[in-house]
């Protein structure tokens, strides 16, 4: 388990994480997102010791990285998976991390193994691509068989099918009791994969709640409506308070109104209704309209005054006054 308490980072008058308290429970997959600047990779540098806070502290198994008799028995970490020698083999890459942290060298056969690169174990890293050194740094996280695994975007670079593969391992170890901390920017793979969410903004604390918590309070529900008497159903969803839009594939959106709502007045004015359903937001959705005010850089329009030069812009104030979201047993 992976406890933060009032965690803060200054770097001169920057102020990278902002009294940041959560915790990493095992047994699930908790994912860290926030906009790029939000202080996700300082908070992971935190937790490894890698950094010093300012202020508060983070504990592994309640104790900080550095007090860790077996580091790597413990915790297992993917932060930058550039960060090898690209002289080294992989197995040779495997075995100086082994045999610096006692391992036994058998282990090195088996993580390549599972993690698929046996076959170009004796190659130079420096030849792989990005998704082979993707899955090498994988293969050191997983080295000590730790109880803690930590991923800092884990599937860049990978292809369909390493992208599936990487998802299924996250969830055979927490399904195996183990804590799973992972980072990325990809929603639809957030979605598809995490049991819970931290989210951060401007280094600040903003949501920590299950996946579904999270869709549910930060996007509006709407029903979604396929139907050749259109005009019809839009004024009668009007008069009753709802809000209608075309959708992009000639189906209506309806806001303001419950499913059955709408499906009682299509009854009750004569509209046959060729679909009908309710059109949950995505955790993409989701996370734009929670993080909106804590964007750092924001790129102008295409379409904006001043043509297409896009470029970082301060966003607006305003990430400091977030709600917390608070469930799913934290």
């Amino acid at each position: 388990m992976i406890e933060a308490r009032g965690l803060t980072k200054r770097y001169g008058t920057t102020t990278a994480v902002d009294d940041l308290s959560f915790t990493v429970e095992p047994g699930r997959i908790t994912g860290f997102l926030g906009p790029n600047g939000a202080g996700k990779t300082t908070t992971m540098r935190l937790i490894l010791g890698l950094d010093r806070p300012t202020a508060g502290a983070v504990t592994i198994h309640g104790k900080p990285f550095g007090q860790l008799a077996y580091p790597m028995r413990e915790v297992g970490a993917l932060l930058d998976a550039k960060a090898v020698h690209g002289g080294r083999s992989a197995y040779n890459h495997l075995l100086c991390l082994a045999q610096t942290n006692n391992l036994p060298r058998r282990r090195v056969g088996e993580v390549l193994e599972l993690v698929g690169l046996q076959e170009v174990a004796r190659k130079r890293s420096r030849g792989f691509s990005l998704g082979m050194g993707q899955r090498l740094g994988i293969a050191g996280a997983l080295l000590g068989d730790p109880a803690i695994l930590m991923f800092d975007e884990p599937v860049n670079g990978l292809d369909p099918e390493g992208i599936l593969w990487i998802r299924n391992l996250m969830k055979n170890l927490a399904a195996q009791g183990r804590t799973v901390f992972v980072s990325s920017h990809l929603m639809s793979e957030m979605e598809n994969t995490a049991d819970h969410l931290i989210v951060i903004g401007r280094g600040r604390l903003i949501a920590d709640c299950t996946v579904a918590e999270f869709i549910e309070r930060n996007s509006q529900q709407a029903v979604r409506v396929r139907t050749p008497h259109g005009d019809e159903l839009t004024k009668a969803v009007t008069a009753a308070g709802g809000t209608v839009r075309d959708d992009a594939d000639g189906r209506l959106l309806i806001t303001g109104l419950a499913t059955a709502q709408v499906g009682d007045l299509a009854y009750d004015n004569g509209v046959r209704l060729h679909e009908l359903a309710s059109a949950q937001a995505s955790l993409e959705e989701a996370f734009m309209e929670l993080t909106g005010a804590a964007v750092e850089f924001r790129a102008q329009q295409l379409d904006s005054p001043g043509g297409t030069n896009a470029g970082p812009g301060s966003g607006p104030d305003g990430g400091q006054d977030q709600p917390v979201l608070t469930g799913g047993g934290v």
